[in-house]
């Protein structure tokens, strides 16, 4: 078994599993992770990136094995990467040795590094929380829950907390804050997405990148990625082209409860309307959406 122990962290092989459990002062995504087990067919390879100080072992997975990357779409920093693990100077042979036990298992299993159709991970575990900015979101396998605190906008905090059941999400994103850009938390309703800036919708955070903990919503986006249908396409796949009209069925006539969720979405939009972030044309062609759909 090939082992390496650092602050950062330790990683185990065991000849088929990658095994990271995250040192006590590593980044609030790590540490909100826990212990991490890859199976090899999910790893598409290794490295170990010297440096003078010693360097960094870094695990690269197949497209698609792991719900948090995928959520992610490359824009974790290294230190909120599970999958990368800084290493001391007088721990480099061991590092190397760590890379030459996972290559060396990779080609007797004939492990392709092509991506893959579906997640080979598990994702965070449940319940799930993270955030910053004007809120906290959460989630429990069926509900997302968004918790307003006091730097929310009035037209946020007017409604109290936001709720929306997987059911009616159809894909999440996430954004960190970029330089002097706000990043965002924002689940999209099966109705269509909401025009107005993250800071306003009431199905979003507004994520100012104030501090690390702000990282944490990535967890949350993965958590929801993972119980979503077609959960590749959620998250930047564009929409089926409709069908034709005339090879369509006839739509089913709504249910009580598809009907008490398109009211909700009226009053929404009535709000967004009143608090002039929506404009009078917006918020017309909005409303005559969800009025058709009723």
């Amino acid at each position: 078994m090939a082992e390496i122990i650092q602050r950062d962290g330790t990683w185990t092989f065991d000849g088929d599993t990658v095994r990271i459990v995250p040192g006590g002062r590593a980044h609030p995504v790590r540490l909100a992770l826990g212990e991490i087990a890859v199976p090899v067919r999910a790893v598409a390879g290794i490295s170990f990136e010297p440096d003078r100080k010693g360097g960094r072992l870094r695990l690269r997975l197949r497209g698609g094995a792991c719900p948090v990357l995928r959520a992610a779409d490359g824009r974790l920093k290294d230190g909120a990467d599970p999958y990368a693990l800084t290493v001391e100077k007088d721990r480099t042979g061991v590092a190397e040795y760590f890379v030459d036990e996972v290559r060396n298992a990779l080609l007797i299993e004939q492990v392709p590094d092509g991506p893959v159709d579906r997640f080979l991970l598990p994702g965070p575990s449940l319940p799930v929380s993270g955030g910053g900015g004007d809120g906290t979101a959460s989630f429990d396998g069926e509900t997302v829950r968004l918790t307003w605190n006091w730097k929310a906008e009035e037209s946020k905090t007017a409604g109290g907390p936001a709720t929306l059941p997987l059911s009616r999400i159809a894909a999440v994103r996430w954004l960190p804050s970029i330089g002097l850009e706000n990043g965002y938390l924002r689940f999209e309703p099966v109705e269509g997405p909401v025009s107005a800036p993250p800071k306003y919708d009431m199905y979003a955070l507004d994520l100012w990148g104030m501090s690390k903990k702000e990282y944490t919503a990535v967890l949350v986006a993965a958590a929801v990625l993972t119980r979503l249908p077609r959960a590749g396409a959620a998250l930047d796949a564009p929409a089926p082209a409709p069908a034709p009209a005339e090879a369509a069925e006839p739509a089913a006539a709504p249910s009580a409860g598809d009907h008490d969720v398109l009211l909700r979405r009226l009053r929404e939009l009535g709000e967004l309307h009143r608090a002039g972030v929506l404009t009078d044309d917006e918020f017309s062609t909005a409303k005559q959406a969800v009025l058709r759909s009723m």
